[in-house]
């Protein structure tokens, strides 16, 4: 993975690969967690959040229509 595959900044409309590529980015250091959060208008939390989410549940859980059940 490159800069260049990732997500452009601005997006607007995060689906769940979206949010793993960012998380993957993070993790793989393509990207430190600031520039993340500042490339991509994110706060620390929701950054956390996605990273929590994908650990427990995969990308099933960076489903926005699941949030309420996987976050229980």
């Amino acid at each position: 993975m490159t800069r260049d595959d990732l997500p452009p900044p601005g997006i607007s409309r995060w689906v769940t690969r979206r949010k793993a590529e960012v998380v993957a980015a993070v993790r793989g250091g393509l990207l430190s967690r600031k520039e993340a959060c500042d490339r991509y208008s994110l706060t620390e939390e929701e950054l956390n959040g996605w990273s929590q989410l994908y650990d427990k549940h995969g990308t099933k859980g960076l489903r926005t229509t699941r949030l309420q059940q996987y976050r229980a």
